[in-house]
């Protein structure tokens, strides 16, 4: 057999202790201890084009990535039903493989995807997170309001740009659609901020809610965030929440057989 197998693989990891996704030298990254366990079962030297959905940042989780790689074809032969028990072995107990689905070679991890779906917890109880959970929920030192939360995330729903919320990029656009953005107060009395976008510019959710937890305490009133959006430049009024609490939850895709529209019209966007 010859050629190549383009495989989904659905990827969950505790971001805590990795320096973000993307390969960096001498640094731990998802995507690096992702490659390295795939070269032990391939061949170091072999080319697998890892794309992935989303770079997330260093300290930040998932529990839905996503991305593909091309395999040769004997090699997805040989592995087959195995591979995702074998990666389970090889990898570190911090990051997992779940998946792995062959699919058609029109579907791109990066840019077939129709939305990316990430959520932030925040506790305001006055003892700070669960020591269980204290890598993926931030301590917030003062009451948060749930309604006023709620009516800074209203404003900032649709299509913007979103310069102000945005660690610029060179050529690239800071225009986003965000198709959700909600706040709920789980049982537990975890806060939790769901949003869901085309795509996000580098630190724009966690700036987002750095900036709706400054209204949900009372420093500043629910229209806030929203007059931001008239500014062409990052703002330094807003600050960042901390990546611990920004978890990437899911990543949607077009029906198989929209997959390469949907690529070449969200290269065409981004560029």
């Amino acid at each position: 057999m010859t050629g190549t197998i383009r495989l989904r693989l659905d990827v969950s990891y505790d971001g805590a202790d990795f320096s973000g996704w993307a390969v960096q030298p001498g640094r731990r990254t998802v995507a690096g201890v992702l490659i390295e366990a795939l070269g032990r079962l391939v061949g170091p030297d072999t080319p697998l084009g890892l794309t992935v959905a989303g770079r997330t940042d260093a300290g930040v989780h998932a529990t839905g990535q996503v991305c593909h790689i091309d395999l040769p074809a004997d090699d997805w032969d040989r592995l087959g039903g195995s591979l995702v028990r074998r990666l389970a072995a090889l990898m570190p107990p911090d990051a997992r493989v779940r998946a792995a689905t062959e699919v058609p070679d029109t579907f791109d991890a990066r840019f077939s995807a129709t939305f990316r779906r990430y959520e932030y917890r925040v506790t305001d109880d006055p003892w700070g997170p669960e020591p269980l959970r204290r890598h993926d929920t931030l301590g917030w030192v003062r009451p948060l309001d749930l309604d006023r939360l709620n009516a800074a995330a209203a404003g900032l729903l649709g299509e913007h740009d979103f310069a102000a919320f945005c660690k610029r990029k060179e050529h690239a656009t800071t225009i986003r659609a965000i198709s959700r953005l909600d706040w709920r107060r789980d049982p537990d009395r975890i806060l939790v901020a769901t949003v869901q976008a085309d795509a996000f510019c580098q630190a724009m959710v966690r700036s987002l809610v750095g900036a709706m937890l400054f209204v949900g305490d009372g420093r500043r009133e629910p229209e806030w965030p929203a007059r931001l959006l008239t500014l062409r430049e990052r703002s330094s009024e807003v600050t960042v929440a901390a990546a611990h609490g920004l978890t990437l939850v899911a990543v949607g895709y077009a029906d198989e057989a929209d997959y390469a529209a949907r690529a070449e019209a969200t290269r065409r966007l981004r560029a």
